[in-house]
Formats: structure tokens, sequence, C-alpha cells
């Protein structure tokens, strides 16, 4: 399986696609396909990064 998130580093800001109401999370780690995002809304949360897809929030 690929991990979809494999571009991810610590402190790049993402939304989770199913799940808007989380909030934007900060990236905490990136280790083996697994991704610690700290969401404003959900707490720490590991998303498995070969089934998700997480957006990236760009700068405005």
């Amino acid at each position: 399986m690929d991990d979809l998130n494999a571009f991810l580093e610590p402190g790049m800001l993402v939304t989770h696609p199913d799940r808007p109401d989380w909030g934007t999370g900060q990236v905490q780690s990136n280790i083996g396909g697994k991704v610690t995002v700290n969401f404003r809304d959900a707490g720490k949360v590991v998303i498995d990064g070969t089934r998700i897809l997480l957006h990236l929030v760009h700068d405005s």
C-alpha cells in the first residue's frame, strides 16, 4: 500500500476529508504511514496514511 501522506511533515496544517467538524489540525509526526495530527476540535488523532488522504491547508 502506498503512503498517501508521505509528503507531510511536522508543523504542517491539514484537514480530514471525512471529518470537517474536527477543524484544522497540525501534523505532530509521520512515521511508517501513521500520521499523528492534533486537531483543533478533536484532539490528537492517529491517521492511517494508506487509507486516508489528508488535505493540506495552504496559508492565505
